[in-house]
């Protein structure tokens, strides 16, 4: 092998090894960067742990919203119509949380096993209106 070559096969060498470097970098950075969130019944309350951070996602239970006389404080009940989860909130909730409405709430666990969340996102459906179809809907059902 000729001086050349060699030459050609570093080059060659030290390319894969920045590459394989570089995509692994990318795909860590990737990996903790997702936003994935647990249903119900996904989570086995024996199973979680308590005080770590996680998102719950689910339905709001219908007739399980309960507002906190003194403040701004929220108790509901998250479902995914097989398991079901009490969840505490204090702070303003987003206009579009309604019972029978998709939400994900990010919080932790206590130590009495009620999920307390640190921020509600309530989760809109896919449909949309223009703005006077929907007022005649709203209309006809009111």
């Amino acid at each position: 092998m000729n001086k050349l070559q060699k030459r050609r096969l570093w080059y060659v060498g030290l390319s894969a090894i920045t590459l394989s470097l570089a995509a692994t970098l990318i795909l860590y950075a990737l990996k903790q960067n997702i936003n994935a969130f647990y249903t119900p019944s996904d989570l086995s309350i024996a199973n979680t742990p308590l005080h770590r951070t996680l998102r719950l996602g689910g339905m709001v239970k219908k007739q399980s919203i309960a507002h906190d006389a003194t403040g701004l404080g929220v108790h509901f009940i998250v479902t995914d119509f097989k398991r079901e989860i009490p969840v505490d909130y204090v702070g303003i909730l987003p206009d579009l949380f309604h019972e029978e409405k998709g939400v994900i709430v990010e919080g932790q666990f206590d130590a009495q096993h009620l999920f307390i969340a640190h921020q509600v996102l309530a989760k809109h459906d896919e449909n949309y209106m223009p703005k006077d179809v929907y007022k005649k809907l709203r209309d006809k059902t009111a």
